[in-house]
């Protein structure tokens, strides 16, 4: 998948692939000024605010250095059943812009295709687990305090200016739930400016920032960060813990009650097991189980209800595997595993290239029963019907398509 967004926070960080996430702080400018409108806008984020039910904690708005209580924001509506249902109040939103406030709305891919399909993209780009938060501020409100998140985040600045103080780490690596607090930023900045809308920044995990607009006056700023989760070594020893339910040497009861010695031996005969095990299932096993394994999204399954489907396009959260096994083709993927004909596998490629097709297209290129092939690749959750709306977060993304006789 070639997704103009990967390739233009590559162009603006001087990267040549993920590789260099987390390992230094750094800032650039989008190639192209058109891109950040395109992404989001402060009137459609707000559309989108308003035409969702949300709830707090994914909705939330700060004043002052404080956040504000939800009955601010937020309408409680009961329907003629006698349902209750929340919605953010627009007006008193509109108030509080006027005053100076800070909107948050977190996973906003939840909504917005574009940001969903943005998504899907950086995480079959750098093989993480990616999600985008919202951050509309006006007047000259300030931001979050002086913090460090724990995880590594790309922010992008779509609209309006902000000012920046970053720094760097106090603790290294540090995890939101740790052996120990880590309370003290750094004295010193490594950087401190303005975004302007067109910039990128990349803040590794564990570095103290804050952003305001208390230097700024009458204005607005919005800025999306997307989040990157990396996997830690406590990751993989806590997906180790479920590998270990297949031995009994792991199941047995712990011997309270009986003689040192034999107390020694079963601790003896656990060590050993779980270095045997470690072995059996290092590291790479797991990041390589971990993509296999996540289920997609979810997305509209209609079952061919409206009639069979044009278009399909591939939802998975990272790359299928594809191999050849013998004389047919392995699919694998959210935490399934098909077998297909090797005939099949053109189609297979461009079915799940991450890029929309046009299922007769395929079938026209490739001479196979494209339509049944779609049919299961939707009905085991790898691909998703390309309705109109999935569609449009595609449009003007991607690179123009490539037929496999190309390939």
């Amino acid at each position: 998948m070639h997704h103009q967004l990967v390739e233009a926070i590559e162009s603006a960080l001087d990267w040549n692939g993920p590789q260099p996430m987390g390992a230094a702080f750094a800032r650039g400018t989008l190639p192209d000024p058109a891109l950040p409108t395109r992404l989001m806008t402060p009137a459609r984020l707000l559309d989108t605010i308003m035409r969702r039910s949300l709830s707090h904690p994914q909705l939330r708005a700060f004043q002052n250095g404080r956040e504000l209580h939800p009955h601010d924001y937020y309408t409680d509506t009961v329907t003629r059943r006698g349902q209750g249902v929340r919605f953010a109040n627009m007006t008193r939103l509109g108030a509080l812009m006027q005053e100076g406030t800070t909107l948050v709305l977190d996973e906003l891919d939840f909504f917005d295709p574009a940001l969903e399909v943005a998504c899907r993209a950086l995480q079959w780009w750098s093989r993480e687990l990616v999600q985008v938060n919202a951050y509309l501020t006006t007047q000259d409100a300030a931001g979050f305090a002086l913090h460090w998140d724990d995880h590594d985040v790309v922010i992008v600045q779509l609209a309006g200016e902000k000012s920046w103080d970053v720094r760097g780490t106090s603790r290294p690596v540090p995890m939101y739930r740790d052996a120990e607090p880590n309370n003290t930023p750094p004295e010193t900045s490594i950087w401190q400016g303005t975004l302007r809308a067109g910039d990128v920044m990349h803040i590794p995990r564990g570095h103290w920032h804050q952003a305001t607009r208390t230097d700024r006056g009458e204005g607005y700023s919005l800025h999306v960060t997307f989040g990157f989760v990396k996997r830690t070594g406590v990751n993989w020893l806590t997906w180790l813990t479920d590998q270990c339910r297949r031995e009994e040497v792991f199941r047995a009861d712990l011997d309270r009650w009986v003689p040192d010695a034999v107390q020694a031996d079963q601790e003896q005969a656990l060590v050993g097991a779980v270095g045997r095990l470690a072995a059996d299932f290092p590291p790479t096993a797991f990041l390589a189980a971990r993509e296999r394994e996540r289920s997609a999204a979810r997305h509209v399954q209609t079952g061919g209800l409206f009639g069979p489907p044009s278009g399909l396009v591939c939802v998975t959260d990272f790359p299928p595997l594809i191999e050849h096994v013998g004389d047919h083709l392995r699919v694998t993927a959210s935490g399934r595993q098909l077998t297909l004909h090797a005939k099949a596998e053109q189609a297979a490629r461009l079915m799940l290239s991450g890029e929309p097709v046009d299922i007769e297209q395929v079938g026209i290129e490739t001479g196979i029963d494209a339509g049944e092939l779609a049919d299961i690749l939707i009905r085991e959750g790898l691909c998703a019907e390309l309705t109109d709306e999935l569609s449009s977060g595609y449009t003007g993304w991607l690179r123009p398509a490539v037929s496999s006789k190309e390939r």
